[in-house]
């Protein structure tokens, strides 16, 4: 039988993403044709030199550490052993020729490739947090990945997280497109003086506002195909913004606050149409303006300094 290959994408995260490891076949409706083969792996990685963790046939030090994790035992200064995650998206439509799989490799275009994966991975990870009730597992974004990688080779061989042929990927977050896709980068990142305002934040020269961590949910859940769980939370962020962005001394925010006032039952509406009795669903297109509008304002706010 002649070989087929197979084409994927890997990331690997300095910290285990929850589910556990296997592989996991993706599909986007019941008895619907796959989508995407996940593969997740842990990989236990040494510090850097030390003999002790390559040492073949000998339990590492995590292991060790790992089997006794509810004794105390003695502090040390040296730089902890981790484990890392290793996830392997791959395309289960095979490659009958290895001039195929190749100029896929050469022709690749890496940006849009990254960002199709995240999402996939990302989509996993919250059918993860669902089915586990635990709300610490979070989505991942090409540009917290260790390694990206593209390639290919046979088929258990690509299961395995190895390969025939494969090249290191480089991620340059792009900014939003203007239907706020996720893109894993935010434009006018200048303006938003992160170190400043946490630095506030710590020394409790100011607190966060109720509307910045909603708009933030909502934008995750909006750039992720969420649209009813963003429409409900945009529409608590945007009752939250007109009090907390309402400043005497902050004309350019007065302005702002007004257009979120008028944008605000437009939101309410999508809010309701985002609930379970409803058939039609939010409008995203309404959603990613007055997030967008929301996200100017606690942009504006920023850049004017922080009263509050």
């Amino acid at each position: 039988m002649a070989p087929q290959f197979f084409v994927f994408l890997q990331m690997e995260f300095p910290w285990l993403l929850g589910p556990a490891d296997g592989r996991y076949l993706l599909r986007s409706a019941l008895d619907g044709e796959p989508q995407k083969v996940v593969v997740l792996d842990t990989l236990s990685t040494g510090r850097l030199g030390s003999r002790e963790a390559s040492a073949p046939g000998k339990p590492s030090r995590l292991a060790r550490l790992t089997a006794r994790s509810g004794e105390d035992r003695p502090a040390s200064a040296d730089p902890a052993e981790v484990r890392t995650n290793r996830t392997t998206v791959i395309d289960p439509v095979p490659l009958s020729a290895e001039s195929q799989a190749q100029a896929w490799l050469r022709d690749i275009d890496s940006q849009h490739e990254l960002q199709a994966t995240a999402e996939v991975v990302n989509r996993v990870l919250h059918f993860h947090r669902i089915a586990s009730a635990d709300p610490y597992v979070h989505e991942v974004s090409p540009a917290q990945a260790i390694v990206l990688r593209a390639g290919w080779g046979e088929g258990e061989q690509v299961a395995d997280g190895r390969w025939l042929h494969a090249q290191e990927l480089h991620w340059t977050p792009p900014g939003r497109s203007s239907r706020g896709r996720f893109r894993g980068g935010r434009t006018h990142t200048s303006a938003l003086r992160p170190q400043e305002r946490l630095a506030e934040l710590m020394g409790a020269r100011g607190e966060t506002l109720l509307c910045e961590e909603l708009a933030l949910r909502a934008r995750l859940d909006l750039d992720h195909d969420r649209p009813r769980h963003a429409a409900i939370e945009l529409d608590r962020a945007m009752a939250a913004a007109v009090l907390e962005l309402r400043t005497p001394d902050r004309q350019d925010l007065t302005v702002r606050v007004a257009e979120l006032e008028q944008l605000h039952p437009q939101v309410s509406e999508q809010a309701h149409a985002a609930l379970p009795d409803t058939e039609v669903g939010p409008d995203v297109d309404v959603l990613e303006h007055a997030l967008g509008r929301l996200e100017a304002a606690l942009r504006a706010r920023s850049a004017g300094g922080f009263s509050r």
